[in-house]
């Protein structure tokens, strides 16, 4: 079985937002929501190591996709160990439902136990750091005031950056309300209401309300 110490090759070390950080903290994540849903763990933590395993690193191409390069590469890094061809499967199946999106929606207790443990890490405190590191990475602030438009629809006006914040009231403020086992979304209380915190604070602050 795979290791965190074999995982490290795939992922960069000083990358707050999808570097090793983020796989070793997923994987204990779903070691601990694992065990408590009885999913089977050797499934499980393959997925966990090897669900971003393609995309992290710089010049590996858009994170859009990374999903579907990470769950090639699994089957056949899996196959090279002599795996079985449904167990093989079952891990892709979690890598390629882990994303925050409607398609590929997860159906097996492993694949849901991946998706919550990868969502947990985007609130919290841990959330905070990665919003920020995402934003300054891609050369956007932490704040700006929104737009009517987003608020409204979504979308932004022209020149409008897609700041933390914006980040925040589009999909972070709302991950605890999508997970999917009750292990997750008892972690997720005090995550979430730390998240949403900082946030409105941040906003409160900017704004000089606060």
């Amino acid at each position: 079985m795979l290791t965190l110490n074999d995982a490290r090759q795939w992922y960069p070390a000083n990358d707050e937002v999808h570097g090793f950080g983020h796989i070793e903290r997923v994987y204990r994540l779903c070691e601990q929501i694992g065990r408590a849903e009885g999913a089977d763990l050797e499934i499980l933590l393959t997925a966990a190591l090897l669900h971003d395993a393609q995309g992290s690193h710089p010049g590996e191409g858009a994170r859009n996709d990374h999903h579907l390069r990470s769950a090639e590469f699994t089957g056949k890094l899996l196959a090279e160990m002599g795996w079985e061809g449904s167990r093989i499967h079952a891990v892709q199946e979690c890598i390629i439902a882990h994303r925050y999106r409607k398609d590929d929606v997860p159906q097996s207790l492993e694949a849901k136990v991946l998706f919550d443990a990868d969502k947990l890490d985007v609130v919290g405190a841990i959330g905070v750091v990665r919003a920020l590191a995402y934003a300054f990475q891609m050369n956007v602030p932490a704040f700006h005031e929104p737009s009517q438009s987003f608020l409204d629809s979504w979308e932004k006006e022209e020149e409008e950056p897609h700041s933390a914040y914006h980040e925040y009231l589009f999909k972070l403020k709302k991950i605890s309300s999508i997970l999917l086992t009750p292990t997750a979304r008892k972690i997720a209380e005090n995550r979430q209401k730390f998240l949403n915190n900082f946030f409105e604070q941040l906003a409160a602050e900017m704004r000089g309300q606060a």
